[in-house]
């Protein structure tokens, strides 16, 4: 039950005025007139400003979601863009990525030119240099970097946003050599760090040379307690009494929160464990009472738009849409997201089940957060207890500023210990420090071939004078590293990507060729050996050669998969540039390469989505994450192959667009046209009409009894604008 009322925390006296900030007129007017009308800025905004913010001065904002870091970012990259500067923000994910870029093109208006950073990863993109700001997620930035982009040079403001991934041992060593590299390249660049949950803040502004600006002050006040009989104990206070539910205790907070007209988001443990609790909520929930309810058309609208797509995914999703209930996880295709987010946002969808990554950076505050579950499946030590950071990104969700009075995050407990325990490990806990993951070989080869490639270490005694500008030697000494950096440098030399005389380091033409295409070493070297050891190679050959790789994810196998795939194996054996025996220790990840492979064939075979789905147990989002990285990786066995002399190049740049669409080569001509995917495509193809030039002929009426007047239409006015390469 929420109080009328938000708890009061300690605030600011004398509000600083964003009119009175050394910025520019049409800025501060921008402001103003903005949606909100922003005119003051909170507590955590003014101590960033009076540290330096506006005077460029680095600042690390370790401070709560919805405290406005993104305001800081702006004030900052904007005061820089009028002297003439240069912005580059950095994000984790793409999906944030597009939502900043958004989010940012609202500067237009103000003159301030924004763009995306989303090509391949050997392109330098200097187009870009013509924007003032440029959003990027941090691999993209390295990737301009290995590439040489001149507009680099122009950067006079970074903004890393999440910074606490500095701890992911995924992402966390790209952000680290980025930024080290940015400032050994730009020594006066001015950096803005932000994160919501940094239990090391001050170490890691020490890094950075910025001053740290931490609070816990929050615009609207976070209420975080522990569901257990019919009762929310919160920390310190009397328990807030639900109403009984016999459906359980998600139902009930569920209800208890949409009476008072606010939104719920529930943290699952897994993918199917968050479908099954939308579905359950969706089939639960009370009939609406609430004025504010949306129109049940416009979640039917909504849910017809989902239901398009065929798969049991999507219509399991549209169902749960049409009772003001969604899922999302990475498992749905980026279309799906989109919709469920902005229903979400625009408050027609009430609840969503989701998995913890919904938590990282996508702007989708609730009333009231539920975490279902908090533990988490670990194949090496089965269900674990969630990090205290992962909690803390999860609980700031709750809270709507200027839409609710305060936000709620509930944990749900089954005895009295359990709840005393997650009071006291959770609620009353402050996040994990933040720990450098660059020290292992895995994570160097690439960095180190990249910081030799763009001769920012022509030495054994630069390179570990490189290494120590980043946040691993501000944690530790980095003479820990020198066998590690060996073992790198011996494998690079054997591979023949640099060369070694005496000190001296120099990057080889293929050394530089597979840093710009931002390969792996170690997956450069697994291609460059398949390629060599055919003489001729099929489409599944080449897919599971590069799904030998380290850069793409390999598919678990699932009890059902076995017998299927060693089938396959033994059917297609001749395929493969390597393959195991069944009795080594190598054959289970044999197996999964090959279900991956699998996957990557049927995709591209034009096999549909929703039989993919069932038959590999993964979801569109799944399929397309997997062909995209394939597609990466594809595109890279193809100029490996140019430059090494092999006779594949052709073939793996034509699996390249393949790859791309998910169809055969015959419907290329077919699906580079807007608005007609592979499945337009293929009914195309199959009514005679196989060339750009063919539907032009016909026109639209005739297309149009194949894929519906509207797209018909849209896609004869892209083929005459050239949007088909004619």
């Amino acid at each position: 039950m929420f109080s009328p009322t938000p708890i009061s925390h300690p605030r600011q006296q004398t509000r600083m005025k964003i009119a009175d900030l050394p910025l520019p007129a049409d800025i501060i007017e921008y402001y103003a007139r903005a949606e909100a009308g922003i005119t003051e800025l909170y507590p955590p905004q003014a101590e960033a400003v009076d540290k330096g913010l506006l005077d460029g001065t680095n600042i690390l904002a370790a401070i709560p979601t919805a405290s406005g870091k993104t305001l800081l970012s702006e004030l900052a990259m904007l005061s820089a863009i009028r002297s003439g500067g240069k912005a580059l923000y950095i994000v984790p994910l793409r999906a944030l990525a597009s939502e900043k870029y958004d989010q940012f093109s609202k500067f237009r208006e103000i003159g301030v030119k924004v763009g995306i950073s989303s090509g391949d990863f050997d392109s330098r993109e200097e187009y870009l240099g013509d924007n003032d700001i440029i959003v990027a997620t941090s691999e993209k930035a390295d990737s301009l970097l290995r590439n040489e982009t001149h507009w680099i040079c122009d950067l006079t403001t970074l903004v890393v946003d999440e910074i606490h991934l500095l701890d992911s041992p995924d992402r966390g060593p790209t952000l680290e050599v980025t930024i080290a590299k940015l400032r050994r390249i730009i020594p006066h660049l001015h950096i803005i760090a932000l994160s919501a949950t940094v239990g090391n803040a001050n170490e890691i502004a020490d890094w950075l040379d910025a001053g740290c600006v931490r609070s816990e002050w929050r615009p609207v006040d976070l209420r975080e307690g522990v569901y257990l009989d019919e009762t929310i104990h919160f920390l310190g206070r009397k328990g807030a009494d639900l109403q009984v539910s016999r459906a359980g205790p998600v139902i009930a907070l569920v209800n208890d929160t949409l009476r008072d007209g606010g939104q719920c988001l529930v943290f699952d443990s897994s993918r199917r464990n968050a479908v099954s609790t939308a579905l359950h909520v969706s089939r639960a929930l009370k009939p609406p009472d609430n004025p504010d309810d949306p129109d049940p058309n416009d979640l039917i609208d909504l849910a017809n738009t989902v239901r398009e797509s065929e798969t049991d995914a999507a219509q399991k999703l549209a169902d749960c849409i049409e009772h003001g209930v969604a899922f999302h996880h990475a498992g749905l295709i980026s279309e799906h997201r989109r919709i469920v987010e902005d229903g979400f946002r625009s408050n027609r969808i009430k609840v969503i089940a989701c998995t913890p990554t919904l938590a990282f950076g996508l702007n989708l505050p609730a009333r009231r957060v539920i975490i279902k579950s908090y533990r988490r499946y670990d194949p090496n030590y089965g269900m674990q207890p969630i990090p205290i950071l992962e909690y803390k990104q999860m609980a700031g969700r709750a809270g709507r500023p200027h839409l609710d009075p305060s936000g709620e995050c509930v944990l749900i407990a089954k005895s009295y210990p359990e709840m005393e325990s997650l009071l006291e490990n959770y609620i009353e806990s402050d996040p994990e420090p933040i720990h450098s993951k660059l020290g292992t070989e895995s994570a160097l080869r690439s960095h180190i071939l990249s910081a030799i490639a763009g001769m920012f270490a022509t030495t054994r005694v630069e390179l570990m004078d490189f290494l120590e500008l980043t946040f691993f030697a501000a944690q530790q000494e980095t003479s820990y590293l020198r066998d590690i950096v060996e073992n790198v440098l011996d494998f690079l030399s054997k591979n023949e990507m640099i060369t070694k005389a005496g000190e001296s380091l120099d990057p080889t033409p293929l050394g530089r060729l597979v840093s710009r295409l931002y390969l792996d070493p170690q997956g450069a070297s697994t291609i460059i050996d398949g390629l060599r050891s055919c003489d001729d190679a099929s489409d599944l050959t080449l897919l599971h050669l590069i799904c030998r790789t380290p850069d793409i994810r390999k598919l678990y196998l699932r009890k059902n998969d076995y017998s299927w795939i060693r089938n396959f194996v033994s059917t297609m054996q001749e395929e493969f540039t390597y393959a195991p025996d069944v009795f080594d220790t190598g054959y289970e990840w044999f197996l999964s390469e090959v279900k991956t492979a699998a996957v990557l064939l049927d995709w591209t075979s034009e096999v549909q989505d929703k039989a993919i789905e069932t038959k590999f147990g993964i979801g569109g989002g799944d399929i397309r994450g997997i062909a995209d990285t394939a597609q990466w990786i594809m595109y890279a066995t193809a100029r490996l192959s140019g430059h090494i002399g092999t006779p594949h190049t052709k073939r793996a740049g034509d699996l390249t667009e393949c790859l791309k669409y998910g169809v055969k080569p015959k419907l290329l001509s077919l699906v580079a046209i807007r608005g007609v995917g592979r499945v337009r495509a293929r009914r195309l193809y199959d009514a005679g009409y196989t060339t750009p030039e063919s539907l032009l002929v016909a026109g639209d009426v005739r297309i149009g009894k194949i894929v519906g007047p509207k797209v018909a239409q849209n896609v004869i006015k892209e083929i005459e604008m050239g949007g088909a390469g004619l």
